[in-house]
């Protein structure tokens, strides 16, 4: 496996592996936790209307919240109006935002009804291309593109666009496996990505779907020619897993995910980091919303899972992560290693 450091441009990042956005999860103290841990190379934002940014939107403000630690960040944008995006990212290269990635992936009808997303590739090509050409001419930071690999199986235009944004100065185009129709349903087509590598000439295509595991990740660079990795999901499941990656670079060896009290600590900091952004009453509705998966993953009981879906203070979250560690693993317990739903909404509860 490649050990060189990733270019966008003249920006540098440590590794080549991305945190993909998740509307309602990759908010500032998530990426910061994430960050933490090591191996990160470049974090994106939630996804966020330009429309909403050139308005002020004080709600979509708080979705590209930042801090000195939160770097390189990437805020993702969307919309189809080529003057609002291209104003959008003026006004983030301002705010101090280290890329621009353009959403072209997104399946959800809220996002796609108003020509965004996904929709983005099914329109006519030449309006796209433009959109595109206006926000790479608008500011001096990279700007990448996350699509899919078409509407439906009958339009697969990925590799088509990759190589017009390329000649329009995109910095990378990050492609995750999947159709627009197919949702989040069926299997990553790594043949797919791999025909979006072949199309360009210079800049990296960075793979994205179904990476939970080390092994997920090696087969999908031997299989697609990537020259990097953004992983959401798999992220959620095993935040260790951009560190593991690195490790198996340098040694070849990536090393084991952290242990039961190594996620107690996790989730711990992630909560503190949202009551330290929000307070104890918002920090503490917002940590209700991810509850569910970290008790996915750490099995604490119905009892416990209520208390964490109702908390509201911090002394309560400290004495649920107390009992926590008192009792240990749970009994035939896999180390972390469940399914993880996939969204269901452009705001989904995890």
């Amino acid at each position: 496996m490649n050990t060189k450091p990733m270019f966008l441009h003249n920006l540098r990042l440590a590794s080549r592996y991305w945190l993909s956005p998740l509307a309602g999860y990759t908010n500032m103290p998530f990426r910061l936790a994430v960050r933490e841990l090591g191996g990160l190379g470049l974090a994106t934002t939630d996804l966020v209307s330009a429309r909403a940014l050139v308005r002020h939107n004080e709600k979509t403000h708080m979705l590209i919240e930042k801090c000195a630690e939160d770097v390189p960040l990437a805020v993702q944008i969307y919309g189809s109006d080529a003057g609002e995006m291209a104003t959008a990212s003026a006004w983030l290269e301002n705010y101090g935002a280290h890329v621009i990635d353009i959403n072209m992936g997104c399946p959800v009808p809220k996002i796609t009804k108003g020509g965004g997303g996904s929709a983005m590739m099914c329109a006519a090509p030449a309006e796209t291309i433009e959109l595109i050409r206006r926000v790479v001419n608008a500011v001096r930071i990279p700007v990448t593109v996350k699509m899919r690999l078409g509407w439906d199986a009958s339009q697969l235009t990925a590799p088509y666009f990759a190589r017009a944004f390329e000649d329009v100065g995109v910095a990378a185009v990050i492609i995750h496996g999947r159709t627009r129709e197919q949702g989040f349903s069926g299997s990553v087509d790594r043949t797919g990505i791999r025909r979006v590598v072949e199309a360009v000439e210079r800049i990296p295509v960075i793979g994205n779907g179904d990476i939970r595991t080390p092994l997920d990740a090696e087969r999908m660079f031997d299989e697609t020619g990537c020259a990097g990795i953004s992983m959401g999901r798999g992220a959620l499941l095993n935040p260790w897993i951009f560190l593991q990656l690195c490790r198996l670079e340098t040694t070849g060896d990536a090393g084991l995910p952290g242990d039961y009290d190594r996620r107690l600590d996790f989730m711990t900091r992630h909560y503190e980091l949202l009551v330290a952004q929000r307070g104890e009453r918002f920090g503490s509705v917002t940590f209700r919303k991810v509850a569910g998966w970290y008790s996915k993953v750490l099995k604490p009981g119905r009892e416990l899972h209520q208390q964490m879906m109702l908390l509201a203070h911090v002394e309560d979250f400290h004495a649920i992560v107390e009992v926590l560690r008192r009792r240990g693993e749970p009994q035939h317990w896999n180390g972390g290693h469940v399914e993880i739903a996939v969204p269901q909404g452009p705001i989904s509860h995890w």
